[in-house]
């Protein structure tokens, strides 16, 4: 099978790794704006070949589109023009509805599944690509009754051959759901992040008394802009939800301290412990 990855960094690059090592795919075109980025992914043995979208997209099998959003979003309704009948197109982005409803009335609209690869880190890049990242994770299919079978089997194939477990949801569920298990926790970090760069103005004292708790805390505050405003402007709506809950559990904790109610902050942690139960399963 011919794979074409239109973006060859963090996602792209650890599909196609994975996916060369369990020899389901013998060949893989990168396509990417980056030029950089395409001379690592060739020099790493991530991408065979350098390619246009036109001709990229010819001679594949499966196209995989592992750009920012917003960008998959405008370039997906282009890509599905190139296609024939036979050739499958998915995305593996953060967002779902906003994918979906760009190319509803398309005419090869059952030629593309909906996909998003529960792993990410903060890093990017092609030299950050590594191909045991999808192991064990979760694997979402969104609004599945609108891809072909066949398109859709090859796609699960895929997910079988990363070693996921399949998982499938309507588009605006999962986007809600992502809002709370994921895009939430991003806000939070970049918010500590700047809430200690703006109080402790010392760098070395950062550097020196940051904990293991700490550095994993504001871990995700790495990640790049380039990749979270697209995920954040495309699921505003479902984000500004979980954030104004967020806010109201901080002001219980604020409140709790303020009138020295510990009895309450013992409640408010008690409860939050309930969540190691479900993490831990």
């Amino acid at each position: 099978m011919k794979i074409s990855i239109i973006g060859t960094g963090l996602i792209g690059g650890s599909i196609a790794l994975k996916l060369r090592d369990k020899k389901f795919t013998d060949f893989v075109y990168g396509i990417d704006q980056d030029e950089t980025h395409l001379n690592n992914a060739l020099e790493l043995k991530i991408i065979d070949e350098k390619a246009d979208l036109e001709s990229g997209l010819k001679n594949s099998d499966l196209i995989i589109i592992a750009i920012p959003v917003d960008s998959a979003r405008k370039i997906l309704p282009s890509v599905l023009d190139l296609i024939n009948e036979n050739q499958t197109v998915m995305d593996v982005g953060s967002t779902k509805s906003g994918i979906v409803d760009s190319i509803k009335d398309h005419t090869n609209r059952k030629r593309f599944v909906a996909f998003h690869p529960m792993w990410g880190t903060e890093n990017s890049g092609p030299k950050s690509a590594t191909k045991e990242s999808f192991a064990g994770k979760a694997a979402v299919i969104c609004n599945r009754e609108d891809s072909d079978a066949d398109a859709l089997a090859i796609v699960e194939k895929m997910i079988e051959n990363l070693e996921m477990h399949p998982i499938y949801m309507n588009a605006d569920a999962h986007d809600v759901h992502t809002a709370y298990i994921s895009h939430i926790s991003h806000i939070t970090s970049y918010a500590l992040a700047n809430t200690v760069l703006e109080k402790e103005r010392e760098e070395d004292t950062i550097f020196q008394l940051a904990s293991s708790g700490f550095s994993s805390t504001v871990r995700l505050a790495k990640s790049h802009p380039e990749m979270w405003v697209p995920i954040f402007r495309q699921n505003k709506e479902n984000v500004l939800d979980v954030l104004n809950e967020h806010i109201t559990q901080l002001r219980k904790f604020k409140s709790a301290l303020e009138k020295e109610n510990f009895d309450y902050l013992e409640e408010l942690i008690t409860n939050a412990n309930k969540i190691r139960g479900i993490l831990d399963k």
